[in-house]
């Protein structure tokens, strides 16, 4: 990798387990659901796309987001913490320059804490959203953190140079977005809960529950289109990435501030 190269990074951040009814219509038994964070390089710094789990899942999960743990079996401990995990991949959290959150669920925000003061990128309907929603996959805890945050309407390109593009995917929550990056390699896009594995594509199969899942349909039909152009997929919570996505994800170098200027 070059100075100028973009790369991803993904983070494995403890594993849910839960019925496969709850989260592709018409699969049967369990399914094991990975939980993932990725670290994204830029020229000009460092995106972390979903932060994982809080620690206190890891110790009392009913008491951080009620009821709602008694839906899933945790496997969660400290070294499945986003700090933890990026330490295991010579990361610096000090050198992370923001924080990009699909939305706002526990899985997906639970870290936000245990990173630096750094802006934390949302969609504003997700935000006012959970203000107004805490409970059920919404924990206070998890967002309401004091971050300075960067609230955003739609298509977001972090870097203005169409690299690494924060994607509205509406449906499973008001304001879920996907994050699309441009790799030497080929594009790629970060799913996250907008499509939870690749079997719900293949099968345009919907969760049981959602926001709007009619939304969510038509985004099924826009990764289905989107993969026969040539991008490959990341799916939020495929226990194992795919040949492709393993060949275009690079485990990152360890970030100095001089990285900026290896050539």
């Amino acid at each position: 990798m070059t100075s100028n190269d973009v790369w991803i990074q993904p983070l494995r951040c403890g594993v849910i387990s839960a019925a496969a009814e709850g989260f592709v219509a018409g699969m049967a038994g369990d399914v094991s659901l990975q939980v993932w964070a990725f670290v994204v390089g830029h020229p000009d710094g460092l995106v972390l796309f979903d932060t994982g789990m809080h620690p206190a899942i890891g110790v009392d999960p009913r008491g951080h987001i009620g009821p709602v743990a008694d839906l899933f079996r945790l496997d969660f401990g400290e070294a499945d913490q986003v700090d933890a995990q990026l330490a295991r991949v010579d990361v610096d959290a000090d050198d992370i320059t923001r924080v990009v959150c699909s939305h706002l669920h526990f899985d997906h925000a639970g870290g936000n804490g245990l990173l630096p003061d750094v802006p934390v990128v949302v969609q504003q309907r997700e935000w006012e959203h959970a203000r107004h929603e805490d409970g059920g996959a919404y924990a206070r805890a998890d967002w309401d953190t004091g971050h300075d945050l960067e609230l955003v309407d739609g298509e977001h390109d972090l870097f203005g140079d169409g690299r690494v593009v924060c994607v509205p995917t509406y449906g499973h929550t008001p304001g879920h977005q996907s994050l699309a990056v441009r790799l030497r390699g080929g594009d790629v896009l970060l799913t996250a809960d907008a499509c939870y594995l690749r079997a719900s594509l293949e099968r345009l199969a919907l969760p049981a529950f959602g926001w709007d899942l009619d939304r969510q349909r038509d985004v099924l039909g826009d990764f289905a289109r989107l993969e026969a152009g040539g991008t490959t997929l990341v799916f939020g919570h495929d226990p194992d990435l795919s040949p492709d996505a393993r060949r275009l994800l690079q485990p990152a170098a360890p970030v100095t501030t001089a990285r900026a200027s290896d050539a």
